[in-house]
């Protein structure tokens, strides 16, 4: 059975351990090992944005957990796309993981039940979210869930840029 809760300070070595591996896991084949490293350095760790946001009051986290361990989360910000416009009146997901171990269990279906219902109760008029456009599943997911792609957006890995689509769901 999984347990759905919001992360304690506690939870922030494990849940970067998680999303470290979750990370390589989808973008390894596309990211050079210097990339990577440079990522890693400024995303993860005890001094990473990671663990940062945990006790940031502005993001919003719900992790998903199969007994003690953490296997899926979603984190809620505020916009960063560069566009006032696009990002009026809305709130962002910044990352939606799930552990391939338990893909196809529901858990991004609820993560993101909650993230839209978190979304609603802030009066966010859209959910938006970006996703790398070398990641085909989570583009599926996230139209099957109602999202449209509405943008692009640079996504800076050390040196290298890849391609987000921005994705926008109307609240």
């Amino acid at each position: 059975m999984i347990d759905y809760r919001s992360p304690t300070p506690e939870d922030g070595p494990a849940l970067d351990a998680m999303a470290r591996k979750i990370w390589l896991e989808t973008f390894e084949p596309f990211t050079s090992p210097e990339n990577i490293a440079a990522y890693f350095a400024e995303a993860y760790g005890p001094d990473g944005k990671l663990i940062r946001d945990l006790a940031n009051p502005d993001v919003m986290w719900r992790i998903a957990c199969d007994g003690a361990e953490i296997v899926g989360y979603a984190k809620l910000v505020p916009p960063f796309l560069p566009d006032p416009a696009m990002t009026a009146g809305a709130v962002q997901l910044s990352q939606l993981y799930v552990a391939g171990s338990h893909h196809g269990a529901g858990i991004a279906h609820v993560l993101m039940d909650w993230a839209t219902d978190a979304a609603r109760m802030q009066g966010a008029a859209a959910l938006l979210l970006t996703v790398y456009e070398a990641n085909p599943r989570a583009i599926r997911f996230y139209e099957k869930r109602g999202f449209v792609h509405i943008g692009d957006y640079d996504f800076p890995v050390g040196d290298q840029v890849d391609r987000d689509l921005i994705m926008r769901l109307a609240l």
